[in-house]
């Protein structure tokens, strides 16, 4: 089943989205740093983690799948969000110097094509923070949040995927070890959840949080070649007066 957008929306407006908001955002905009006089583009349902961004920013986009809906954000102003094609954005190249990707890579049908055209509109050197629900952790086997719908990843299968699409992971990170509780005592020990299970590396955090960086040349294998020895026929020399 796939969320929409008002599914999305009431789930960042109750308690326990409003406490997912503040821990997972602490770990995007860790990774995003100052934006000041960049381009971000939020793909997915971002908009309750731009809120910093679009204040600093020289430009902020936030497209939506039509699979999803759309709102407008902000709620004062001009709106910047949009539907799209997540695997067809309607950028030209080198367009935006950041992307921030947020319930979108395990809604997509194909995630090599949504990253491939994400590289593509980014800048050299352009960055890319992705946040995917971990498939060990305890959320992506809960659909009463929206990290339990869609296509959750180790790490090891978003390594790879972004090795073949051309990205270098730079830093990475996980979060969400509290359980997806609604109860009101487990949301007050969020904090100590993230305190505990950072501090040890376990490995049931609800999602992955990674920096990644545009590579701009695909490596390419090199492969030893052999080299062959010259053979040069041997000389035999015959004394005189003898038959060759």
């Amino acid at each position: 089943m796939r969320l929409d957008v008002t599914d999305l929306r009431a789930f960042y407006a109750s308690p326990l989205g409003v406490v997912t908001h503040r821990v997972v955002g602490r770990t995007i905009h860790g990774f995003l740093g100052s934006v000041s006089g960049l381009r971000v583009l939020g793909l997915g349902y971002v908009t309750p983690y731009l809120g910093p961004v679009h204040v600093i920013a020289e430009r902020t986009l936030a497209f939506m799948p039509a699979t999803q809906g759309v709102v407008n954000w902000p709620s004062s102003g001009r709106s910047v969000t949009a539907l799209a094609d997540l695997t067809m954005l309607p950028l030209p190249e080198a367009a935006v110097d950041r992307v921030i990707l947020v319930h979108a890579l395990e809604a997509v049908e194909s995630p090599s094509e949504l990253l491939a055209d994400v590289w593509r509109v980014l800048t050299p050197g352009g960055r890319l923070i992705l946040v995917v629900p971990n498939r060990t952790g305890v959320w992506a086997r809960r659909d009463a949040t929206p990290f339990g719908h869609g296509q959750p990843y180790s790490r090891s299968q978003l390594s790879r995927l972004m090795r073949d699409t051309l990205f270098s992971p730079e830093g990475w990170a996980e979060t969400l070890y509290m359980p997806p509780i609604r109860s009101r005592f487990w949301l007050r020990t969020a904090a100590a959840w993230e305190r505990f299970g950072t501090g040890l590396a376990m490995p049931f955090a609800g999602l992955h949080v990674v920096d990644a960086t545009k590579q701009l040349y695909r490596p390419v294998a090199v492969r030893q070649v052999r080299r062959l020895e010259s053979r040069v026929p041997a000389r035999v020399l015959v004394p005189a007066g003898q038959p060759g």
